[in-house]
C-alpha cells in the first residue's frame, strides 16, 4: 500500500511521520501551502518520505487530505480519519474519549468538562493548550498547540508518562471517530472552507462517527435534517428553548457571577445503553444564553458517559469561566466580563452586546487583532450591527479590529488604541460593569 499525505501545514507533517509505523510501504508528502522549512524537508526525506507537488502515478494509493482540502480530487481518508487509523492500537486501552467540535463554544465546553471529570485525571487538548490534571493540579504539557486532528496524536505522546483516566479533545472541523462521546456545540455560522468548495457544517458532520453524539437541537434541525436512523438513534440533543430536545431548559435566572438553570432530561441514551430521565437544578457561571448552551453541551456529554449526576452538578458549579476566553473578574466594586476569542464573529458579537445592554452602568469595549484565524470577522456587518443596536450602552473601540470597524460605522464612537487604556477610560467614566470583547490569538499569552 502507498499513501499520499496532502497539506503539511495543518497537521499533515505529523501524520506523514506517524504513517511510517503503519502498513504503508511508500509515503509521499505534498506541501501545497509551501510551509515547510528546510529542516523539516530534510527530516521527511531522511525517513524515506518523498516530497511531491502532484499525485504519484502508482497503484494502491490512499490519498490522505484535510476535509478542507482545496484540491478537486477524491480522497480516501481525511486527516481526522488518518488520526483514528494511527491511534487504533492506543484506543485498545479503553480510556474513554470525548471530542468537542463546533463553530463556537468549543473551548468553554472543554473547560466545563475538565471541571466535571477532574477526579479522573483528564488529559485535555484545547485551543488553550495540552494539559493533564493530576490530583486537581494542572500540568501544562504544551501551550502553543493547534486543535487540528494531528494534535491529538502529539498530546497523547506528550502524556506517555501520565496516568489519565479520560481524554477530552477539542478538534477543528469534525471528529476522528475515536470518541465514545462526540459534542457538536453549534453551527452558528456556516462559513465556507476549501476555497469555497465546502462548508463548515459538512466538515463537522464527521463528529457523527462518535458512538454517542451530543448536539444542539437547533443545529441538528437546520443543518442535518436528513440523517439516517443509525445516526439519529445515537444523538442526544439539547436546547434552551426546544421542548423536543432530550435536555431542555425549563427556567433560567441569570446573574453575572452565577446563573440558576432548571432542566428537564428525558430519554437520554448513555454509552452503556441506559436511558436517563430526570429534572435537574444547576448553579454555574453562565451570564448569557450562549454560556448556558455551553453548559448544556457539557452536561449532556457527561450524562452520556454514565457519570454520576451529583458529580456532574458539582463540577458545573465549580466552573468559573475559562481564562483567556470567557471569564469574570472583580476589581473592587467593578465587574469585568471578558469575552476573548480568536474566532469572534458577528453572531457572537450580537449575543454578547445584548448581554451587556441588559446590565445597568455597563460599557462595552470591542477590539482585537488581525490574522488570528483563517476566517476574519466581517467588519462591515459588525459595523452595521453596532449601528442598528444604536448602542444605548456606551461603546469603546480599540486596537486593529476596533479601528477597522470604526471606519465602516455611520454613528460616532470612541476609539482608544491601547486596550488597557480603553479599560482605564471605562473605569474612570464610572462604569461598574465592563464587557471586554477582544479578538486575540490563544497563543498570545499577554492578551489572555
Amino acid at each position: 500500500m502507498n499513501a499520499l499525505v496532502i497539506d503539511l501545514t495543518h497537521g499533515g507533517f505529523k501524520i506523514a511521520m506517524e504513517l511510517l509505523e503503519t502498513k504503508y510501504e511508500n509515503i509521499w508528502a505534498w506541501d501545497i501551502y509551501h510551509s515547510l522549512n528546510n529542516t523539516q524537508k530534510d527530516l521527511l526525506e531522511s525517513k524515506g518520505i518523498k516530497l511531491t507537488n502532484e499525485i504519484p502515478l502508482v497503484d494502491n494509493l490512499d490519498i490522505i487530505a484535510p476535509v478542507h482540502c482545496p484540491l478537486d480530487i477524491e480522497i480516501d481518508l481525511t486527516h481526522h480519519g488518518a488520526v483514528k487509523y494511527i491511534l487504533q492500537d492506543w484506543k485498545k486501552s479503553e480510556i474513554p474519549v470525548i471530542e468537542v467540535t463546533g463553530v463556537k463554544g468549543k473551548s468553554s465546553v472543554v473547560g466545563i468538562l475538565k471541571e466535571i471529570f477532574n477526579s479522573r485525571q483528564p488529559l485535555v487538548l484545547s485551543s488553550l493548550g495540552a494539559e493533564y490534571l493530576e490530583n486537581e493540579s494542572v500540568i501544562n504539557l504544551k501551550k502553543n498547540i493547534s486543535i487540528t486532528p494531528a494534535s491529538i496524536i502529539e498530546t497523547i505522546q506528550l502524556a506517555k508518562n501520565c496516568e489519565y483516566g479520560i481524554c477530552i479533545f477539542e478538534t477543528s472541523l469534525g471528529g476522528t471517530g475515536l470518541a465514545e462521546v462526540g459534542v457538536l456545540t453549534n453551527v452558528v455560522e456556516d462559513y465556507s472552507i476549501g476555497q469555497g468548495k465546502s462548508k463548515a457544517s459538512l466538515a463537522k458532520r464527521q463528529i457523527f462517527e462518535s458512538q454517542i453524539i451530543c448536539c444542539e437541537k437547533e443545529t441538528l434541525d437546520q443543518y442535518y435534517p436528513h440523517l439516517n436512523e443509525n445516526i439519529l438513534s445515537r444523538i442526544n440533543s439539547y436546547s434552551l428553548k426546544n421542548p423536543h430536545a432530550k435536555v431542555n431548559v425549563l427556567n433560567v435566572k441569570y446573574r453575572l457571577d452565577k446563573t440558576f438553570i432548571e432542566l428537564d432530561v428525558k430519554n437520554l441514551k448513555t454509552i452503556s445503553g441506559k436511558s436517563v430521565s430526570t429534572r435537574l437544578n444547576i448553579e454555574t457561571f453562565a451570564p448569557a444564553p450562549h454560556h448556558v448552551s455551553n453548559v448544556l453541551a457539557a452536561l449532556t456529554a457527561a450524562l452520556s458517559l454514565d457519570l454520576n449526576i451529583n458529580d456532574i452538578l458539582s463540577g458545573i458549579k465549580r466552573f468559573k469561566g475559562v481564562k483567556g476566553r470567557t471569564s469574570i473578574k472583580k476589581e473592587g466594586n467593578i465587574i469585568i466580563i471578558e469575552e476573548i476569542n480568536p474566532g469572534i464573529n458577528v453572531r457572537a458579537l450580537e449575543k454578547t452586546i445584548k448581554m451587556a445592554q441588559s446590565m445597568k452602568n455597563s460599557i462595552v469595549i470591542l477590539g482585537g487583532e488581525y490574522g488570528i484565524t483563517c476566517e476574519e470577522i466581517d467588519e462591515l456587518e459588525a459595523a452595521k450591527l453596532l449601528d442598528s443596536l444604536k448602542m444605548h450602552t456606551p461603546l469603546i473601540l480599540t486596537d486593529q479590529l476596533g479601528k477597522g470597524i470604526l471606519k465602516k460605522m455611520e454613528s460616532p464612537s470612541i476609539f482608544i488604541e491601547n486596550p488597557q487604556e480603553a479599560l482605564n477610560y471605562a473605569i474612570n467614566k464610572g462604569a461598574r460593569k465592563i464587557v471586554f470583547i477582544y479578538r486575540s490569538n490563544y497563543s498570545n499569552l499577554k492578551k489572555r
